[in-house]
């Protein structure tokens, strides 16, 4: 089986990662954050998991380049002195190995500019930030993208439960996809891999779709009149980051959209990639708003693609039909 040895370097990883997260929770840092350049939080854990991630993938493949969402110059800012004592204490707990020096240097392997050929790992630590911080939903997201197009994704939701409509006792999924083998969920219990399917609904109006919860991410207007023009009665399931790309992948919503809400935004291929591949490999579908495949040779963004529509596949030219016309476009 081809990228056998990546996905089992990746799979561990992002478990790594998703066990500093929650000893991170379970310490009551969660809520301790700093503001980006563009007002975007980010914590300890956002820069933890790139530590790890990053050194995991460099231990196996040292040549391999990577497209990490974070850089450590904040961190290393003077005024920051008590998350940096934090992060490396954390991180030490997963990794004893790693010096302060290796933590803020390996967190900096992540600033590749991008390429059209060859490999690149893209790497988005915490995805989701607003709801790792509210202790709602997010995900570790890690794609393997090979000549622009991504061959293997792995999400680690770990508060995700197994069904949005029960109690689970013991959230916590895993899920990836290697190109042409079909996609995946790890049972958080047995450790066991079961593959999953999108639905086959071919009605819109018994659909079900996602968006995030953050309005500044996706106009949640423009999705609910996508919805009633679907015929959709259901209301939206909302939830950050790339769980809506695992929700529809194990077949609990059929369409997940990610419309524009300024105008010159690009999306970032971190928050795509490894949820992309998943969907595709359960029988899903993915694209922009104008039905184009999202274009991953382009650098750390997807400057040839405008907006995300993801669907069951089965109906995804009619959600496109009707993206277009509440859109203009």
């Amino acid at each position: 089986m081809i990228y056998e040895r990546e996905k089992k370097v990746a799979i561990e990883a992002v478990k790594k990662a998703a066990e500093l997260c929650k000893r991170i929770q379970s310490n009551l840092l969660v809520n301790v954050s700093i503001s980006k350049q563009d007002r975007s939080p980010v914590t300890i854990a956002d820069f933890g998991v790139q530590s790890i991630i990053i050194s995991e993938i460099l231990e196996s493949f040292p040549d391999d380049p990577i497209i990490g969402e974070e850089d450590s110059s904040i961190i290393r800012m003077t005024e920051n002195e008590n998350l940096k004592n934090n992060l490396k204490d954390f991180v030490q707990q997963i990794k004893p190995d790693m010096s302060e020096k290796d933590i803020l240097n390996v967190i900096d392997r992540g600033d590749f500019a991008g390429k059209s050929v060859g490999r690149q790992w893209a790497l988005d630590p915490i995805d989701g930030t607003k709801g790792f911080l509210r202790g709602d939903q997010y995900a570790i997201a890690l794609a393997l993208i090979e000549n622009g197009e991504v061959v293997l994704g792995v999400l680690g939701c770990p508060n995700l439960p197994g069904n949005l409509s029960k109690h689970d006792p013991a959230p916590g999924q895993y899920y990836y996809a290697v190109k042409g083998e079909g996609a995946y969920m790890i049972n958080p219990i047995s450790g066991s891999n079961n593959r999953i399917n999108v639905d086959n609904i071919t009605d819109t109006s018994t659909s079900k779709f996602c968006e995030s919860v953050e309005s500044e991410h996706s106009s949640h207007k423009q999705s609910a009149m996508i919805a009633r023009d679907l015929g959709i009665k259901q209301s939206p399931v909302r939830i950050d980051s790339q769980c809506k790309y695992a929700v529809v992948s194990r077949g609990e919503a059929s369409i997940y959209l990610r419309l524009p809400t300024e105008t010159g935004y690009v999306e970032k291929i971190w928050d795509h990639a490894a949820g992309a591949i998943i969907v595709e490999e359960a029988g899903g579908k993915v694209t922009d708003i104008y039905g184009k495949k999202l274009d991953f040779s382009q650098g750390r963004t997807l400057n040839r693609n405008k907006g995300v529509v993801v669907t069951n596949g089965i109906i995804h030219q009619e959600v496109l039909v009707v993206v277009g016309k509440i859109l203009s476009l």
